[in-house]
């Protein structure tokens, strides 16, 4: 069986789209392939800044024959009917087989498909990927049609066995498809021939192109974490840059330089926010101080100098880069120290949304709404509303202009510079958060307090404006404020009424009202299923908490869950279930077909056999304990006591009739059930749970 190689040779394809591009080549060719009639054993791809590569092994070296037979039209049909068979099989009526039918004699057609050779199928596959491919962007070059990410160079296509390499025959928009590669750009440009994998890797490495770019990552990483090792000094961990450079590079050769010493007392937020964005450069920090120090940039070449003249090129451009960040630094502080007016001024004319006014008008009503939750989280009042007050002002300012990603970050040190409160300070830093389910969560009462104010006045204000999610399309991030109103108040373990405060925040938006606090808390119980699905809660757990009063009180539904999940494993709170089940069933069938409802409350001296006796006993027991525990929220006792009930129940259906043909007794058991019904029901919906 053949193993096949393919490269496609190209200039420098962009590193985010790299990752997307070998798993397109990979699963396109592969499907193609199957789909023609091919089998394999094993597929894998690579990528460089200038090459896809796609390595099968174990490819079937021809499709089978296929024979298909094709049942047709009765053989007295009329010629109409035969005519299109015959188009649809492209057979000649002489080439059909009369058959008996159950109804009479038909027409069958006999297809027989002869299989094809690897290189043929191949070769087909291949060009409609390359036709086809899903690149973001692409790009027409010369006089051809061919579309390509970057100007495409050359094709390797190679199916090998034991017998030798054979090319396969491909050509498109002129590129020939050949057995010819090129080592690196610069320290090894000439062609190379290779004649499998294996060759083809080993002549690669040797030509200064690492192909693997995990390989490429884990090189670049362990040298540069040495770097800095080797002075007392750490790389700051940043997978997605990590993951970019070794998409930009063939060869990685990690080198460090110094920082100038003017811009050092830069936050190092944004010394490498700006290192990052603009230059790609790793950060290292002195792990005593936790200031930024050096940098590492990852050049694509080794150099008779050691990269001694690269390293002097990246630090001039480096530090014009840093000369603009020190100039907005030091403006945005004049601003701060200023009490930040200016900024307050200026979001005035700042549009947060047309519907939803400026962004100076937001910042009113999440001052409002941080001040009205403070008391709920244990915030002072006053110190919510003004971090609130100021939480978005670094929005104005020249650094997070140039830098979005550092909002709120800057707002900690403008903070700072203007002489707040260090819990005011925080606050700015950490009212975003969380951004996502890993994020972290704030627990400091003031950053909650205008955490929660700000993600609520988010929902409360698109809810209000009927700018609500429909299917995939979230544009205004909605369904990340629910997660993050979730997390902050789970996390916290904190008792607010939502629908409540989400009523107050709606009340304040006077010149819309569309939608209600039911309908958002109802979004929220949606975003909520998710969340707690995720952490192994059953969906229906779930819906049978959500059914009982109470229910914007996260905290405690999350509570109730927890404690209906945990008996329901175990054998009582399965069975109990199914008792309660019957029992409920039973009645609700007596209750539609006598038009009344059995809940007068049971005599016990009705009662005539020992079971129910025994079932009366059980209910008086559990609804004396349920009740004090349900007070004191007390979930995992109340579900005991609720499970307690199981055996009773089981006995009483085992031992009596419900439906007996005394009436008195029937009424009497059918009322001993709405007991059951009830006493269940101030726990959870049982009725919700699945079985």
């Amino acid at each position: 069986m053949p193993d096949l190689l393919i490269e496609l040779f190209s200039e420098e394809i962009p590193a985010r789209m790299q990752a997307g591009a070998r798993e397109a080549l990979r699963q396109r060719v592969t499907d193609g392939l199957v789909e023609a009639g091919l089998s394999y054993a094993h597929a894998r791809a690579w990528s460089t800044p200038r090459r896809l590569v796609l390595a099968i092994e174990g490819l079937s070296a021809r499709s089978p024959d296929l024979k298909e037979e094709r049942k047709g039209p009765r053989v007295d049909a009329p010629e109409k009917a035969l005519d299109g068979f015959l188009r649809s099989t492209g057979l000649t009526k002489d080439q059909l087989q009369a058959r008996d039918d159950k109804k009479g004699q038909v027409w069958i057609a006999v297809i027989e498909k002869p299989g094809r050779d690897a290189a043929e199928i191949v070769a087909e596959v291949l060009e409609a990927t390359i036709r086809n491919f899903p690149w973001p962007k692409s790009m027409r070059w010369g006089t051809g049609s061919l579309r390509w990410v970057r100007p495409l160079q050359s094709i390797l296509c190679l199916l090998t066995t034991e017998a030798g390499a054979e090319v396969v025959p491909l050509e498109i928009d002129g590129i020939r498809a050949g057995d010819m590669t090129r080592g690196h750009r610069f320290m090894a440009p000439e062609p190379v021939r290779v004649t499998g994998f294996e060759d083809y890797a080993v002549k690669l490495k040797r030509a200064n192109v690492m192909l693997d770019q995990d390989e490429r990552a884990e090189q670049i990483w362990h040298d540069a974490t040495n770097a800095a090792f080797a002075q007392g000094l750490e790389v700051v961990e940043d997978k997605g840059l990590l993951t970019e450079v070794a998409g930009l590079v063939e060869w990685p050769v990690v080198l460090m330089g110094a920082i100038g010493e003017a811009f050092l007392d830069l936050p190092p937020e944004v010394l490498q926010t700006s290192m990052k964005e603009h230059q790609k450069f790793f950060s290292v920090k002195d792990p005593k101080t936790g200031r930024i120090v050096r940098f590492v940039t990852v050049a694509n070449r080794e150099t008779a100098d050691n990269g001694e003249t690269i390293l002097k090129g990246n630090g001039k451009v480096l530090s014009a880069r840093l000369s603009d960040a020190a100039f907005f630094w030091g403006n945005d502080l004049a601003v701060a120290k200023a009490g930040m007016e200016e900024w307050r001024q200026a979001l005035t004319h700042v549009t947060f949304q047309s519907a939803l006014g400026s962004q100076a008008d937001r910042i009113g009503r999440i001052a409002a709404l941080a001040r009205e939750i403070a008391p709920l989280v244990g915030a002072d009042p006053d110190l919510a509303e003004q971090a609130a007050k100021v939480a978005k002002l670094d929005l104005a300012s020249q650094m997070v202009y140039e830098f979005p990603e550092l909002q709120g970050l800057m707002g900690r040190y403008y903070a700072e510079a203007a002489g707040l409160p260090a819990e005011v300070a925080e606050a700015c830093a950490l009212h975003y958060k969380p951004l996502g389910p890993s994020d972290e969560v704030p627990t400091a009462p003031v950053s909650v307090a205008v955490a929660l104010a700000d993600k609520m006045d988010t929902l409360t204000g698109f809810w209000a404006i009927d700018e609500k999610p429909t299917g995939s399309k979230d544009p205004f991030a909605l369904r990340r404020a629910a997660l993050g109103v979730i997390r902050l108040v789970l996390t916290g373990t904190i008792r607010m009424p939502l629908t409540e405060v989400s009523a107050w925040a709606l009340s304040r938006l006077t010149e819309t009202g569309k939608g209600t606090a039911a309908d958002l808390l109802s979004f929220l119980h949606d975003r909520l299923k998710v969340h707690l699905r995720d952490q192994g809660i059953r969906h229906d757990v779930i819906d049978a908490c959500l059914a009982m009063p109470g229910n914007d009180d996260l905290t405690l539904l999350v509570k109730r869950a927890g404690a209906l999940q945990a008996v329901l494993g175990t054998e009582d709170g399965e069975n109990l279930v199914q008792g309660f089940k019957r029992a409920n069933n039973i009645l609700t069938q007596a209750e539609e077909k006598d038009g009344v409802e059995y809940s007068f409350g049971a005599d016990r001296k009705f009662a005539d056999d020992p079971a129910e006796d025994a079932l009366f006993d059980a209910l008086d027991v559990a609804e004396a304990a349920i009740g004090p525990a349900m007070e004191a929220e007390d979930f995992a006792a109340a579900m005991a006591a609720m499970a307690a009930l199981r055996a009773p129940i089981d006995a009483f259906f085992e031992a009596v009739q419900v439906n007996s043909d005394n009436e008195i007794i029937r009424r009497n058991r059918l009322n001993l059930l709405h007991r059951i019904r009830t006493t269940c029901g101030r726990v959870a919906d049982l009725t919700r749970i699945d079985g």
